[in-house]
């Protein structure tokens, strides 16, 4: 809907950055800010680096339920989140992961990497666009196309967050079991 206005009327764009809550754009610079600290190598603790798929599951979430919280496709859209998260998790979670794991440490060394940001700015960017959309459209939140198509890129975004992590944890899981031995 946002995408199809801004190309029909591009002088829309002015009036929804100026209808845009202020707090959005501290979000927005803060998000940008944890994404661009991921552009540094860096070391990271099991439980640090476990902390960015919690919190932007809980964005992803966030967004789905405030947008369809009141459709009644909220549960088939809660469905295909879920679907696309662990699909997409799964495929990503057996890709080698580019990282070291110091097992004396218990800390990963990490490279930096340009793919957090640009998942941390794409979920900001589909709340975002879904907000204007309802805010100008609110009958789309029944629209079973629009819906599902917001669940599946939500629960994409989560599945690449989640699955960037296991790879981490797989490799430190079986340094943990020979500690334990």
């Amino acid at each position: 809907m946002i995408i199809q206005l801004v190309y029909q009327h591009p002088e829309a764009i002015g009036q929804i950055l100026r209808s845009t809550p202020t707090w959005v754009w501290g979000l927005a610079t803060a998000l940008a800010a944890l994404g661009a600290s991921q552009l540094r190598a860096r070391t990271a603790s099991l439980a640090r680096v476990s902390l960015m798929p919690v919190a932007m599951t809980g964005f992803s979430v966030w967004g789905m339920v405030s947008a369809f919280g009141n459709s009644p496709l909220l549960t088939q859209a809660l469905g295909l989140w879920l679907a696309a998260a662990v699909i997409v998790g799964a495929f990503v979670a057996r890709l080698s992961a580019n990282a070291r794991y110091d097992a004396a440490t218990r800390t990963f060394a990490i490279p930096g990497s340009v793919v957090p940001l640009l998942l941390i700015v794409g979920i900001f960017l589909v709340k975002y666009v879904v907000g204007v959309d309802l805010a100008i459209a609110p009958q789309l939140m029944r629209d079973s196309q629009y819906a599902l198509t917001v669940a599946g890129l939500y629960g994409a975004f989560t599945g690449l967050f989640v699955g960037r992590t296991a790879r981490l944890w797989r490799l430190a899981l079986p340094s943990r079991a020979v500690l334990a031995a």
